[in-house]
């Protein structure tokens, strides 16, 4: 793999500069949302906003969406949406009777899936294949999906009425997911200031090769064979822990790998430390886990969990003779 160069790291970090300031723009509120979404799109994952309704989130996905420049299509989940509905079907040409096909909206760089969590299980397998294999299976042909692909999904919690928890296998998908909660007082006070006012559309400020390109130098980010290691045992310590039914996924261990080279990528550096590992412990591995039921209701037990992993697991750098 080459080194990456100063100016390399250097320009990614001003395109990616640019980009937080132009979502910033449009969304108030916490920062660190903005952030943990560039994580992803750099890692080449997906991400998973919860909260509940009318705290921003469809506005957020929707301003950080236009700002990569990509091709963008918005799907509202609902309980009657059929997999032909994301993944489209052959129609009949009554002129010539040949069937041609019509795309459905997964085609798309960018999709955003809004309150993923109220569709039946037949079209969430169909969007977990187009998550995991990039590609669509429409009446036994198999289409790849344009490159880049990412999925933006918001969830509303799961007590609320009409939603439905996301299979394992799919919350298994989503690199990351962010938690999104009630803004601060001064952010609400600036959301009501600025409601009534006209606020200059989204631009793009990336276009879809530079979003490859970026992706591509977040991947020869350095690693040391040390962090490796500790991101393995962080994930190995949920899977033993007696307050788990299932643990991190090595699916996980390697998302919290790819995170927290792309962490380092945002910070300006050509290299991951150990805290680029514990920033980014837990939205990469804590909506992963499933609990013991007496846990299970608790919101904050997952990322306690977490937590309590990078208390008791220590990194270790290993001598080199």
């Amino acid at each position: 793999m080459v080194a990456l160069q100063i100016n390399e790291i250097q320009a990614a970090r001003e395109r990616l500069s640019a980009v937080r300031r132009e979502v910033s723009r449009v969304y108030i509120g916490e920062p660190g949302a903005i952030d943990t979404m560039l994580i992803a799109l750099l890692a080449r994952g997906h991400v998973l906003l919860e909260g509940v309704p009318g705290i921003a989130k469809t506005t957020l996905v929707k301003a950080f969406a236009i700002g990569l420049g990509c091709s963008v299509r918005r799907v509202q989940f609902t309980p009657d949406l059929l997999p032909a509905d994301i993944t489209g079907t052959y129609v009949l040409n009554p002129k010539d009777g040949t069937f041609s096909l019509r795309p459905g909206p997964i085609f798309t760089n960018v999709l955003l899936a809004d309150e993923i969590n109220r569709a039946p299980a037949k079209t969430q397998s169909a969007l977990l294949e187009a998550m995991q294999e990039h590609q669509a299976t429409i009446e036994g042909d198999r289409f790849a999906l344009p490159d880049p692909f990412f999925v933006l999904a918001t969830q509303n919690p799961i007590d609320l009425e009409g939603t439905y928890p996301l299979p394992e296998a799919q919350i298994d998908r989503f690199l990351v997911r962010v938690q999104m909660d009630y803004p601060s007082a001064r952010d609400e006070v600036a959301m009501l200031r600025a409601h009534g006012v006209a606020t200059p559309p989204s631009e793009a400020v990336l276009v879809a090769g530079e979003v490859l390109a970026l992706q591509s130098v977040a991947a020869r980010v350095h690693v040391e064979e040390d962090l490796m290691d500790y991101a393995v045992s962080l994930a190995r310590f949920t899977r033993e822990s007696s307050k788990v039914t299932l643990g991190a996924s090595p699916r996980a261990s390697l998302g919290l790998l790819r995170a927290a080279k792309a962490k380092a990528l945002l910070e300006g550096r050509a290299f991951a430390t150990p805290d680029d590992i514990r920033a980014m412990a837990i939205p990469v591995l804590a909506h992963r886990l499933v609990l013991v039921p007496e846990l299970e209701s608790d919101p904050r037990a997952r990322a306690q969990l977490v937590d309590e992993a990078l208390a008791r697991v220590g990194y270790r750098r290993t001598a080199r003779g």
